[in-house]
């Protein structure tokens, strides 16, 4: 059906170009709102219409007929229908319908991909300061920031994943200084215990294990304790490398792997950010005031200046944020994704604007973002909100033990970024309809029991006669396999893996149908066969989608 579609939209295109100049550029199809509409439908004449000065509903006609009369649409167009005010209707033969079920057993697991591209994309996200364990909140970001690699990646698009670590500042002071305090036998709610200290039972264990003189060894960096307690310099190098290793582990529990782990600190050691810093002073966009260096943000559209380095020397946060895209640039990734919380939307404009300032080249609008809101997690009815390893959060590890990976990370995307997300830990172990990554994995593992059934040999089906494929049922499925490779586009374009989810829902949901409407295993073998083909195919789109969410296609359930 894609190149089918493909030949009759390269005729509407050229239809649409003896309309008017430049307007075969826009030639599109869209999917009718009422399946009993048609298969695709068309709105150019309405578009076209008020230009050319003609009554929509006539133009229709006219293009109606100039369509009728290409190869393309002779070949794989039943009828055109004109309806309302100029919509055009177009209800495909069954052969074209047809096509994409060997479409997708031929390409298999590139069914839905694109050609490379010479692009480079890096996508920065998790980037959890290394102070605790990873939170629910790090593991919406990882599922996301996969999941988007893993989309671009279908488009053809050099992905290149990086963890950016903030280990410099307060934070890494604090962390020292709260494990030091644990080593001396202190704990929360003792007089000496600050307020700010990190107060989770993990802190307890770092400082048992440096004590102990232990050798902790995450993916970029090794340290042994000394066991002095007075060691505050080697406690903060330990702990650092301590929680570096637990968010390693955290992450391969959810399969998630970096290319790059990028430190803040290293920005300070290399002189980048007083490079930064000497680019936008050499480029007359700051000014001294009140003891502070500011940046000229509002020349660049933000609401008001930003301080850069305060009066006593440091700079502010946004600082090293911008040294930082400029080694991105530099680097040479053309497009970068950041995936963050919505509590670094105030950084966006102040960022963007040092860039542009830096005057290094660097494109408006760089870099993208992606902003998510934080979880809720509900158990029994009620919400979680502490854990004892954490002291203060739900994290990752807690979800992931409770429920599964794969759970975690359909959930997870399950929704729009920005929008609140309530994690139902009932709802993730529940065996039945309303969970919907059992409902996905179910329609998979139920096809391959059909197929181990019949114990013939998958590849044969691509040559399979589809013709016996007549009921609305899996006229429906064939559809759904035809919108993958458009939906995949669309869901990267708009770094919306949560499309995905909803896509293979409904597939799921067409395939339970037709399983229920037409018995697959029927002694005519030409039947038998095209029905074969049909259900393969919507298995292998399954394994794809699923694939991208980073989610197994299980075999059996």
């Amino acid at each position: 059906m894609l190149s089918a579609k493909q030949h009759l939209l390269t005729a509407l295109a050229a239809e649409l170009e003896k309309l008017q100049t430049g307007a075969g550029a826009r030639a599109a199809f869209e999917s009718p709102k009422v399946a009993a509409h048609g298969d695709l439908a068309c709105t150019a004449a309405m578009q076209l219409a008020k230009a050319l000065k003609q009554n929509p509903r006539q133009l229709s006609e006219t293009l109606r007929s100039a369509l009728l009369a290409t190869p393309a649409f002779e070949r794989w167009v039943d009828a055109v229908e004109i309806a309302g005010p100029g919509f055009i209707n177009i209800r495909l033969k069954d052969a074209a319908k047809q096509a994409v079920v060997h479409e997708v057993l031929q390409a298999a697991e590139c069914f839905g991909d694109q050609p490379a591209q010479p692009n480079k994309v890096l996508v920065e996200f998790v980037s959890a300061n290394p102070t605790g364990p990873l939170h629910v909140g790090h593991g919406r970001q990882a599922a996301l920031g996969d999941a988007i690699c893993n989309l671009l990646a279908t488009q053809g698009q050099q992905v290149y994943r990086e963890f950016y670590y903030n280990d410099a500042g307060v934070q890494i002071s604090t962390l020292a200084n709260s494990t030091q305090l644990r080593a001396k036998g202190f704990k929360p709610g003792d007089a000496e215990w600050p307020e700010a200290a990190y107060n989770g039972d993990y802190i307890q264990d770092i400082a048992n294990d440096f004590m102990a003189k232990k050798t902790v060894k995450s993916d970029d960096r090794e340290f042994t304790g000394s066991g002095d307690v007075n060691d505050l310099d080697g406690m903060r190098l330990f702990a650092v490398a301590y929680l570096r290793r637990e968010q390693d582990l955290d992450l391969k529990a959810f399969d998630v792997q970096f290319d790059n782990y990028y430190l803040e600190s290293s920005l300070y050691t290399s002189g980048k950010v007083d490079a930064a810093v000497q680019k936008l002073r050499e480029a007359g966009k700051t000014y001294e005031h009140d003891g502070a260096l500011w940046l000229k943000s509002t020349d660049y559209g933000d609401d008001k200046d930003r301080v850069m380095r305060k009066g006593d020397g440091s700079y502010t946060y946004f600082v090293p944020d911008v040294a930082y895209h400029i080694t991105k640039w530099e680097r040479g990734f053309t497009r970068v994704v950041n995936i963050q919380g919505t509590d670094h939307h105030g950084t966006i404009a102040r960022v963007r604007a040092g860039l542009q300032a830096a005057g290094v080249g660097i494109p408006e609008g760089y870099p993208d973002y992606v902003l998510h809101t934080m979880v809720r997690v509900m158990r029994g009815g009620e919400e979680v909100k502490i854990s004892k390893r954490a002291g203060s959060y739900v994290t990752l590890r807690d979800l992931i033990e409770w429920t599964s990976k794969d759970a975690v990370r359909f959930f997870l995307l399950s929704r729009k970024p920005d929008t609140e997300y309530i994690f139902d830990i009932d709802l993730a172990l529940a065996q039945n309809n309303d969970n919907p990554v059992y409902y996905v994995q179910y329609a998979h593992a139920r096809i391959c029991s059909v197929l181990a059934a019949w114990g013939g040999d998958v590849a044969s089906l691509a040559k399979a006669d589809l013709s016996p494929l007549q009921s609305p049922q899996a006229h429906a499925l064939m559809l759904a396999l035809a919108k993958y490779p458009e939906m995949l586009t669309s869901a990267a374009n708009d770094f919306a893996p949560h499309d995905v989810t909803f896509y293979l829902r409904d597939l799921a949901s067409l395939y339970h149908s037709y399983y229920d409407a037409e018995r697959i295993l029927v002694d005519d073998d030409a039947v038998k066969q095209a029905r074969l083909a049909l259900v393969a195919a919507t298995a292998q789109v399954l394994r794809n989608g699923l694939k991208v969410l980073g989610v197994s296609a299980p075999q059996k359930m």
